[in-house]
């Protein structure tokens, strides 16, 4: 069993504006900063446990190009409590958590199916974890609704983010061989 933490694993949410006033929001890159995850190479097993209480913005986003200047700090603390409160409800489901039925090996990759606890609600997901570099690197969508989750919205829905969130799990090739 290989125990991995956020030194050696990087997970990155994506969001996406849409709305009428989009034009004046922001795309966001947000990082989870506190996690845990188990690998059992030999039982082809995954438990991953995310702090979602550690969801840090790290910056807005335009067509896809960091815009670190973009927010101030204030906005970033203000975007991080409306996750907090809003949207997560960190004070009743303080942690996202995905337990792996099965790791396929897929080519130079694997195939990752399991189960993803994300506020309260229990649903399955598969994933390709693929080489990049020296890492191996997932991206997961995730559709908020499946989970009981309503989109953020402000301005009477004028300015709201898209119900599918991108979900980017890094992790160091050497730290799981």
């Amino acid at each position: 069993m290989t125990k991995l933490d956020a030194s050696q694993v990087r997970c990155h949410v994506l969001t996406y504006k849409e709305g009428l006033l989009s034009a004046v929001a922001h795309d966001l890159w947000i990082d989870v900063t506190r996690m845990s995850v188990d690998v059992d190479g030999a039982a082809g097993k995954v438990e991953a446990t995310f702090d979602a209480t550690s969801l840090t913005v790290r910056c807005a986003m335009k067509d896809g190009a960091e815009r670190p200047d973009a927010l101030s700090a204030k906005d970033k603390r203000d975007i991080e409590g409306n996750i907090a409160k809003d949207v997560l409800g960190t004070k009743k489901h303080a942690e996202i958590r995905f337990r792996s039925r099965s790791v396929t090996a897929q080519g130079s990759g694997y195939v990752v199916s399991g189960t993803l606890e994300l506020k309260g609600s229990v649903r399955d997901v598969s994933f390709d974890l693929r080489p990049v570099g020296d890492q191996l690197e997932a991206k997961v969508r995730i559709h908020q609704p499946d989970f009981g989750i309503k989109p953020y919205s402000a301005m009477l829905g004028a300015l709201k983010i898209k119900p599918d969130v991108d979900v980017i799990l890094k992790v160091a090739k050497s730290a799981v061989s």
